[in-house]
């Protein structure tokens, strides 16, 4: 192994050196199960496996962490890399809080967080709910990547690439975000040197040359800080070092600048005793040396949402060098360097209680919450990314509430920072008591009054506006709520009229069941596909009524002994074939035929329950199809049971619809009367099952009517049917709106319910 190779005791002395109370035994177990478990492994570079899980909990003991996260450190491969290690199996010799570490950190470890962008997003939220439970869960996945970066070179080149965009991408913004400063600015770093080699370098030979040519100005500088801070009487640690080539390169993007422009290439942190001290602190260094206009921040006061505490400010100092100064107490600095982190780490033997530690739930929490109100996994994606990236500006509400933004947001991004409704109806915002454009950049301690009006609504050119990645959601889900409602109107002027075109009603309810044929979620949904141009009116009256013409045909019985009109085939004409009243197949159900001694064949559907009786006697099964030229020309008797409202002129109306759609009833009986509604069995006959299928929806489509349904084996249908209507002229029945009963036309009575449709006394 490595000469960095961290042994078995060497690691339990780093965690005994802050934590005196440390469970050794917990430690030691750990460590002696990851080795065995890792022992035939290797790394890419040839060494042995183990020394990567020894190495994450060496830069976990930096951030002096708690016993559970050191074990899972060293655990947290084994899942994922070694047979035979489960869940369980960490469970049962490591415990549950252990266990449920280890396990998060697999699940993140299998994340493709540089995939495609809707991938993305999904598996970063997986990530974020991961972390959620438990935030030691991404402390040690940081620590494993940074590792990983540190040894990337022994990788192929595409594969480095792509786990430096990833981490330039995700791992360090999230490190930031977190608040670990000292990860992030080295994660940054190395992806740095992965991913443009050739700019780092020459950051690098700038400073060679920078020193060559004016010395190493940092002893200097650090010289004159500790007299004026001695002068004050005010004891403090000062340190200075050159900022890292990568945030050199973005602030000479950010800028558009040369090297040899930039000013502040030093940074140097004063850490004080107290707070107090910070201030008087910084009184010395701006009476020692001049300003930098706009280069003051005060986060003590208004502190980072990672908890971030510290004064900056930028000075001229020897040699007219700008240096960037950094004052904060021993409290700031821990927090600053190690963010969340600070929650779990160990100070004086004693678990750290750093009041200036930010929950480290409170971030997460709204992330997840933004996601669900995200309609699109990309618009998550947008929103984390912009929310670790940016720094941070701090203004004020009237009322001096202190709002935290991006840098460059907008004051529509601080009205949806208070609340989306206030965002929808801003007209216009006062900066400092003074009127300004909405698409101004905010600068920190402004003060921001937003004029609303209740009849604005959120424009387009807002989304290009806005900053923040929960304003631009927000503006979005808006602007697509206008454009429905707009679609959804266009829709319904459009569909209502191709109903009157087509002399129908157009009902909420007809509109349902349409929606329901075309895969649509409901009514307005339907409307809004009509106004966008994605379905026409006519799909919808197809969808409903048929095509014109579908059932105009008239239907021809057969002759009493006309053979040769026979609807189904596979029979022979000299024998006798009658339907089941059981089931009462028409053309489009499946059909097989029984057939009996002296009786002939009874045509049956497949799913008729009587079949079960012949189960015995496969001799009797008579296998038939629909005749294609007769069979759809003939009418063929099935039943409904119509379930419509106890009010007047229902069942007039349920017989109007049935005649439009020129079926004809043979038979009409209440089956059920209450004094709300009337349940109906009506015997229709029609041409097939799509006919059938037509009338039952119209019917439902209704708003009298509370269901219709064809009567199918085993539904329960009364047992009395009426007998077959003999042959001569068919009844059709023409409904009257008036409330009376539907008088048949040229009728045969032969019955006293047969060709009759009168609504009962009170109940039309």
């Amino acid at each position: 192994m490595g000469d960095g190779f961290i042994r078995q005791f060497e690691l339990v002395e780093r965690v005994q050196a802050y934590n005196p109370n440390t469970d050794e035994g917990l430690l030691n177990a750990a460590y002696v199960f990851g080795a065995k478990a890792h022992a035939p492994q290797k790394r890419a570079n040839g060494e042995p496996y183990w020394g990567h899980p020894v190495a994450v909990a060496g830069i976990l003991t930096e951030l002096k962490l708690d016993d559970a996260t050191i074990a899972t450190a060293l655990l947290h491969d084994t899942i994922e890399d070694c047979p035979g290690v489960t869940y369980g199996t960490i469970a049962e010799h490591f415990g549950d809080e252990i266990a449920e570490l280890v396990d998060g950190v697999t699940k993140i470890s299998k994340l493709k967080l540089s995939s495609k962008e809707t991938e993305q997003a999904e598996n970063l939220r997986k990530l974020l709910m991961a972390m959620s439970k438990d935030v030691r869960v991404l402390l040690v996945k940081l620590a494993d990547r940074l590792h990983n970066m540190r040894t990337i070179q022994f990788l192929k080149p595409e594969k480095q690439e792509r786990k430096a965009r990833e981490t330039m991408e995700i791992y360090a913004p999230l490190a930031g975000r977190m608040g670990i400063q000292s990860l992030r600015d080295e994660l940054e770093d190395l992806s740095f040197q992965v991913l443009n080699p050739r700019a780092r370098d020459s950051i690098i030979r700038r400073f060679g040359q920078l020193k060559r040519e004016s010395g190493d100005v940092i002893p200097q500088i650090l010289e004159d800080l500790q007299i004026v801070l001695a002068q004050e009487g005010i004891e403090a640690e000062v340190s200075g070092r050159e900022k890292r080539p990568y945030a050199i390169w973005r602030k000479m993007e950010e800028k558009g600048q040369e090297f040899s422009r930039l000013s502040d290439i030093y940074g140097f942190r004063l850490i004080c005793r107290t707070e107090s001290d910070c201030y008087r602190a910084l009184g010395a260094v701006h009476r020692r040396w001049k300003t930098v206009p706009g280069r003051f921040k005060d986060y003590i006061s208004t502190p980072k949402t990672n908890g971030y505490r510290s004064i900056h400010t930028t000075v001229s100092g020897r040699n007219a060098k700008r240096v960037e100064v950094q004052i904060r107490t021993r409290e700031m600095h821990e927090v600053a360097e190690t963010g969340v982190a600070a929650h779990w780490a160990y100070k004086d033997g004693q678990r750290g209680e750093n009041r200036f530690t930010a929950d480290p739930f409170a971030w997460l929490r709204q992330l997840t919450d933004d996601f669900k109100s995200a309609e699109k996994p990309d618009e998550f994606l947008e929103h984390v990314k912009l929310d670790m990236f940016q720094d941070q500006v701090f203004c004020f509400t009237p009322k001096g509430r202190v709002v935290t933004l991006p840098r460059g947001a907008t004051p529509i991004d601080f009205a949806y920072n208070i609340h989306t409704r206030i965002g929808d109806s801003c007209v216009g915002a006062k900066i400092d008591g003074r009127r300004a454009p909405l698409s101004t950049r905010l600068r920190n301690g402004q003060t921001v009054e937003i004029i609303r009006a209740e009849a604005q609504r959120p424009q387009p050119v807002w989304e290009e506006i806005a900053v923040t990645g929960r304003a631009k959601q927000a503006i979005r889900r808006a602007l697509r709520a206008e454009r429905r409602e707009a679609d959804v109107r266009i829709g319904r002027g459009i569909v209502q009229s191709a109903f009157e075109r087509a002399s129908k009603t157009m009902t909420r309810k007809a509109l349902a069941l349409a929606a329901e044929k075309l895969n649509h979620d409901g009514p307005d949904d339907l409307l809004q596909a009509v106004g966008a141009a994605e379905v026409s009116a006519t799909q919808i009256l197809t969808a409903l009524f048929g095509r014109e013409g579908d059932f105009d045909a008239p239907l021809r019985p057969a002759a009493p002994g006309d053979s040769s009109r026979l609807p189904v085939t596979g029979v022979s004409r000299a024998r006798k074939v009658k339907f089941g009243e059981c089931c009462q197949p028409v053309p489009g159900d499946r059909i097989v035929g029984i057939a009996e001694k002296g009786k002939g064949v009874t045509v049956h559907a497949i799913d008729c329950p009587v079949l079960a009786d012949y189960e015995e006697t496969p001799e009797a099964w008579v296998d038939l199809r629909w005749d294609p030229e007769t069979a759809w020309t003939q009418p063929h008797q099935t039943s409904l049971t119509v379930t419509f409202a106890n009010q007047t002129g229902a069942l007039a109306r349920v017989c109007t619809v049935i005649a439009e759609l020129n079926a004809d009833i043979a038979h009409l009986e209440l089956i059920e009367r209450k004094p709300d509604f009337y349940r109906a069995r009506i015997d229709l006959e029609v041409r097939d099952v799509k006919h059938v299928s037509q009338v039952v929806t119209m019917l439902n489509a209704q708003t009298m009517v509370h269901e219709a349904a064809r009567l199918t084996p085993g539904a329960g249908a009364p047992a009395s049917r009426p007998a077959p209507l003999p042959a001569g002229p068919v009844v059709r029945m023409a409904g009257r709106e008036d409330g009376l009963g539907a008088e048949p036309s040229g009728a045969r009575t032969p019955g006293s319910a047969r060709g009759r449709a009168g609504a009962p006394a009170g109940g039309g």
